[in-house]
């Protein structure tokens, strides 16, 4: 990707995934939300995947989704992940910025379950933004917490179109809160997320290591947009 264009919080592509689990080298989709806002145009889709795999208990006490009921109602895993990526493509080239809560998740989710998938345009990850521009604020950064941080409602929380909505708004308070962030070009905004991400992640794994808890500090991947 290399552009000149500028991140337009007016023109945003918000998407989510909930998933089978954790681990995004493992999980499978379970719902997938794309939320296009195109100055005061709207335009929702959520998609219910059958994962092809049994829901765990986990999993389903997050986002409320059982086995029998994606088996039932959900369509082929496949076809979620194919139109998800497709929509993602489309969105980036009709000048979208892809706006995603904690993005090398959900990034790393389609990469595992498509080799094929590349980052090929702006994504703007409001956790890595928050966290760089107020590192030293107080409380967790979970989407809940962060959404009450900046006075946006969040009512169904792990539902992927309420988090995909949250998110985005939570994009436009940043904005605002941060306008430099949208005085960089896009592929300058890029490269300030994936450095402020390594910088977040490297004192993280360092504090583990000062506790001596050296194999949790070999989880953290410091790498963004996608896990390496």
């Amino acid at each position: 990707m290399t552009t000149a264009t500028r991140f337009d919080p007016s023109h945003m592509l918000s998407f989510d995934l909930e998933t089978t689990g954790p681990d995004p080298l493992t999980a499978r989709i379970v719902t997938s939300a794309l939320i296009t806002i195109n100055g005061s145009h709207r335009d929702d889709l959520e998609i219910l995947a059958d994962p092809g795999i049994p829901i765990p208990e986990g999993a389903t006490a997050v986002h409320g989704i059982t086995t029998e009921y994606a088996r039932e109602h959900g369509r082929p895993h496949d076809e979620v992940l194919a139109e998800t990526i497709e929509r993602i493509r489309r969105g980036w080239s009709e000048g979208a910025t892809l706006i995603i809560y904690n993005a090398a998740y959900d990034l790393t989710v389609l990469r595992t379950l498509e080799p094929t998938f590349t980052v090929d345009g702006p994504v703007f990850d409001p956790l890595v933004v928050d966290k760089a521009k107020d590192r030293y604020r107080k409380g967790g950064r979970r989407l809940t917490q962060v959404c009450e941080h900046y006075g946006v409602t969040l009512d169904n929380a792990h539902e992927a179109s309420a988090d995909a909505v949250a998110a985005a708004r939570v994009a436009w308070k940043l904005t605002r809160a941060y306008p430099e962030v949208v005085e960089m070009t896009a592929d300058e905004l890029m490269l300030k997320q994936a450095t402020w991400n390594y910088e977040d992640k490297s004192h993280l794994k360092e504090y583990f290591i000062s506790k001596g808890q050296t194999a949790k500090a070999e989880t953290v991947n410091t790498s963004w947009p996608l896990q390496a």
